[in-house]
């Protein structure tokens, strides 16, 4: 498939597509720095703590399947790699968790800081500098790692921008398998809307209230 089809593949055309949902995108930018700023650097602060960097970069599939690197404030242990392989070896029920799900609900590599940005979602702010060049959108799929392309069973992503909140995160983003990810984007693309970016945004602040995120 060529680059122009993965940009179009199953998507709704239309103007806000094309140039709203990007104007959309730099006004709540500038809207949120006034508040998300100071946020990211107290947070970023905090994380340094325990002698590691304040905010961890980690390669994703963007827009056309470009690789971006997509922030986040650190929440997990300096060395979080070699601990994931050795708790996986050792825990065939988590092993099997993973690889359905590509997460833990017990996962031993989050900080006791970690923990609680990630019940907020609020270690995910630093995205908004990927929104505001361009690698993602404030609605739209969650991006993925490289290494999860193949277990991704869907086209629709690679024809938008990743999403810092989309349909999956404030739906199931805690009970469904990683593969159902694909139903949630596909269903996106074919309905995208201001209208429907408006409102996954306002159950994205009542997912943050309650805390619910992991």
């Amino acid at each position: 498939m060529s680059a122009r089809d993965l940009m179009t593949a199953g998507t709704r055309e239309g103007f806000y597509v094309r140039r709203g949902k990007r104007a959309l995108d730099l006004l709540l930018c500038l809207l949120t720095l006034p508040v998300a700023g100071p946020l990211i650097l107290a947070f970023a602060l905090l994380a340094r703590l325990d002698g590691g960097p304040g905010f961890y970069g980690q390669a994703r599939v963007g827009r056309g399947g470009k690789l971006f690197k997509c922030w986040k404030v650190r929440t997990m242990v300096v060395d979080a790699d070699d601990r994931l392989d050795a708790y996986l070896a050792a825990n065939p029920e988590a092993k099997r968790e993973w690889e359905v799900a590509q997460k833990l609900r017990n996962d031993p590599r989050i900080t006791t800081f970690g923990a609680f940005l990630r019940t907020t979602s609020l270690d995910e702010l630093p995205q908004l500098w990927n929104i505001f060049v361009g690698d993602m959108s404030f609605v739209g799929p969650r991006p993925f790692t490289p290494v999860q392309t193949d277990i991704y069973n869907g086209m629709s992503y690679y024809a938008l921008r990743p999403g810092l909140t989309g349909s999956w995160q404030v739906g199931a983003r805690n009970d469904a398998s990683f593969a159902t990810r694909a139903i949630h984007d596909s269903t996106y693309a074919r309905r995208v809307s201001l209208w429907l970016d408006l409102g996954i945004l306002l159950r994205t602040a009542r997912v943050v209230l309650e805390r619910t995120g992991r």
